[in-house]
């Protein structure tokens, strides 16, 4: 199997099956707060592919579809087009898989933004908890910029936006880069009513122009992830980084065990855990994103390793209760 197939858009699902695990605690009550549904570039993951993950052996009790620009309309307005997002996840829904949504309503709309955020939670029928906005900037050329402009969540119009999210009790998803963690921690003073979960445990630069300084990177990130944790209205999720592995992962016979992953992934995701607590931190899958590296089983099992530690209490809240919490499943 050549290497693109497997790191540059659909998983390659015989590699991944190559690697069978026993399944960690399979009792353990899980809500997957982060994935998505897409068909596109040859990669498709829509219900069947998430229906036969969740059956993997681990206790996945609900799951929170996260936006994706996915099914967006393409007449009316275009303010209007990721509506077609949420009618789409709404008619997929069933008691488990998606239960709830992080959809998308831009916040440049400013104060408008209200009437956008109602008729969402309409046609999802309460399912729409959340919104991202992804802002994710930096300044080299050789960084991925998701926005073209950098301080959105600094925008006047953009926090006229967010200023219309808490009446309505909406959290706010953030995607930034570890440099712009301090822009998040202003928003979350800006409006402490409003719940904001940081995405991907704010998203370390780990390649490009950071790649030769990769411990200094964690200094500063771990630096800003204090500071963040000082403002009780934001929670994190944890996983969706790179797995740095000896040698070319794309090369290998077998796909990273669960063992691996929680090796590459430790360092980053207890440092969240000691700063945040657990009651603010909870585990997600970012499939199928993550499925390019390993399987449902196995990054779960990764996660339990992690949290293996962890008072009774503390597992209730990383794998379910946070989740459960912020977006207000049953």
């Amino acid at each position: 199997m050549a290497q693109t197939s497997r790191f540059s858009g659909a998983a390659d699902t015989a590699w991944l099956d190559r690697l069978v695990e026993p399944i960690l605690e399979p009792d353990l009550p899980i809500v997957d707060p982060h994935h998505h549904l897409w068909e596109r570039d040859g990669n498709t993951y829509l219900m069947p592919e998430l229906l036969t993950d969740m059956k993997s052996g681990h206790n996945i009790v609900a799951t929170v579809f996260e936006e994706c620009h996915s099914m967006y309309r393409t007449d009316g307005p275009e303010e209007e087009a990721s509506l077609g997002e949420t009618e789409f996840v709404t008619g997929l829904a069933s008691d488990r898989a998606c239960q709830r949504m992080v959809g998308r309503v831009d916040m440049m709309l400013g104060s408008r933004a209200k009437g956008l955020l109602e008729r969402h939670i309409a046609v999802s029928g309460g399912r729409f908890t959340a919104i991202r906005q992804s802002t994710a900037w930096d300044g080299s050329d050789k960084v991925h910029k998701v926005v073209p402009t950098p301080e959105m969540l600094r925008d006047v119009t953009f926090r006229q936006g967010v200023a219309c999210l808490a009446p309505l009790h909406i959290a706010f998803d953030a995607w930034v880069y570890h440099p712009q963690i301090q822009e998040v921690a202003e928003l979350a003073a800006a409006f402490p009513n409003t719940q904001i979960v940081l995405n991907h445990v704010g998203s370390p630069i780990l390649g490009g122009p950071y790649a030769s300084m990769r411990d200094q990177v964690f200094v500063d990130w771990r630096a800003s992830m204090a500071a963040l944790s000082r403002h009780p209205n934001v929670t994190v999720k944890l996983g969706a980084l790179p797995i740095r592995l000896p040698g070319s992962t794309a090369n290998r016979d077998l796909p990273p065990s669960s063992e691996e992953v929680a090796t590459a992934w430790r360092p980053w995701l207890e440092t969240c855990i000691e700063l945040f607590g657990a009651d603010r931190c909870m585990f997600e899958s970012n499939f199928p994103v993550q499925k390019r590296w390993c399987s449902y089983a196995v990054v779960w099992n990764a996660f339990k390793r992690i949290a293996s530690g962890a008072s009774a209490a503390e597992k209730a809240a990383l794998f379910a209760g946070t989740a459960s919490r912020v977006y207000r499943l049953d």
